[in-house]
């Protein structure tokens, strides 16, 4: 194990001061609940998780600040809410190969708990937590800026038109139902359709547009709803 833990280390960029921290991090509820009382101090990582969480929205939050003075506050929360999402996350952990280091039950594994999106994007934001309990925030910031707020493009411009990819994001970041698009109407000539489409997240919220293709009218509509749930989150914190 501590040739694997070693090895980790080097592709984190960081070498922990009590690596119990770091086994905590890597260890699904799954491996615990397997081994009962008698490894009742085994904790999982999910205390880690909700702690890394915190630290990846105060981190991921000030970095945008310092890189883009200018931005807006709308256009802050989407450039956040790309970066702390579980689809980004599960890409930097797949990146790291950290479901290789995991410590997962029979179940689990058996049923490709190393490969599956949502554990990896919780055992990463474990690993942050983690890591801001061995070295403080400048460690959390510092593994942050290395490995989830690069290569991303953030730029004030880069796709800011791509609501429908926003919208996703959105949705997956805040635990809501994927946003489903469907066809309300199509009229007019051929040469001048005005097509008219609908986006829902979940029962209640929905927004209808109308464009003059089917991917316009989607984009608008997303558009719409996303405005609508970055005002409500505004308006509730």
């Amino acid at each position: 194990m501590a040739v694997a833990v070693e090895e980790l280390e080097r592709r984190l960029g960081y070498s922990f001061g009590d690596r119990k921290l770091l086994e905590q991090a890597l260890t699904h509820r799954s491996w615990v609940s397997e081994k009962g009382v008698a490894q009742a101090g085994a904790l999982s990582n999910e205390r880690l998780e909700f702690l890394g969480d915190a630290v990846l929205g105060l981190v991921v939050s000030e970095l945008l600040l310092e890189r883009h003075p200018r931005l807006a506050e709308g256009r802050l929360s989407q450039l956040k809410a790309r970066l702390v999402s579980a689809r980004h996350l599960q890409e930097r952990a797949q990146q790291l190969e950290l479901g290789a280091y995991l410590s997962l039950g029979r179940g689990e594994e058996a049923s490709g708990g190393r490969s599956k999106p949502n554990l990896l994007a919780d055992a990463l934001e474990a690993l942050i937590g983690a890591i801001y309990l061995d070295g403080g925030l400048a460690g959390a910031r510092a593994f942050i800026e290395r490995h989830i707020a690069t290569g991303v493009d953030l730029s004030a411009t880069g796709s800011e038109r791509d609501f429908k990819s926003r919208l996703q994001e959105f949705a997956q970041t805040h635990g809501l139902p994927a946003p489903r698009y469907r066809v309300v109407s199509a009229s007019g000539p051929d040469h001048s359709k005005v097509f008219t489409v609908e986006v829902a997240v979940g029962e209640q919220l929905s927004a209808q547009a109308e464009g003059g293709s089917l991917k316009a009218a989607g984009q608008r509509a997303a558009e719409i709803l996303l405005s609508w749930l970055l005002e409500s989150q505004r308006a509730d914190s």
